[in-house]
């Protein structure tokens, strides 16, 4: 697959085919994540990958942006703890930061695997690290539910490149 299919062809999928996703996939998803860049590459990131229906049940008990029943979720943590001693008192924010492109390098992945995901943020971060078994210092910051699709839902509108490119300053077109 061309890198620019990925980029304009995946979409937020939120309807799943009740299909289990063999486990070397999963890491294939993983080590996608793994190669994000990072902020002095600290890596400060771990995944918590749920394939289990009854955890990923008690995940979508405290998830009300998940929407479907997926075949998995893969939870991207934050190592804050980490983060802060390494990088100082913006470790946190680039964290933040580092775990997010982790997300998308997982997304494009999986849609290259014929896979949809969806990365939902409206979930109870404590309740889901307790469930999670995340240590101290290390939070889930994003939820990519994934799965074979059931649909693929047609591209949303984007805004047009003049409306949001600015040339050497703002308003310079």
């Amino acid at each position: 697959m061309e890198l620019s299919e990925g980029i304009y062809g995946r979409r937020s999928v939120r309807s799943y085919l009740p299909e289990r996703v063999p486990r070397d996939v999963l890491d294939t998803l993983i080590d996608a994540g793994r190669w994000a860049p990072s902020a002095g590459c600290a890596q400060p990131w771990a995944f918590v990958v749920v394939d289990e229906p009854v955890q990923i049940q008690r995940l979508k008990s405290i998830a009300p942006g998940m929407f479907s029943e997926p075949a998995f979720v893969i939870a991207v943590c934050a190592e804050r703890q980490a983060a802060v001693q390494r990088m100082g008192p913006q470790g946190e924010t680039l964290a933040l930061m580092d775990v997010c492109m982790a997300a998308q390098n997982i997304s494009l992945a999986a849609y290259a695997a014929g896979l949809g995901t969806c990365i939902i943020r409206s979930f109870h971060q404590r309740a889901a690290a307790v469930l999670l078994g995340c240590p101290d210092g290390v939070v889930p910051e994003l939820l990519i539910a994934g799965g074979r699709p059931d649909r693929i839902p047609r591209a949303p509108n984007r805004r047009a490149l003049d409306q949001i490119r600015h040339f050497n300053r703002w308003g310079q077109k």
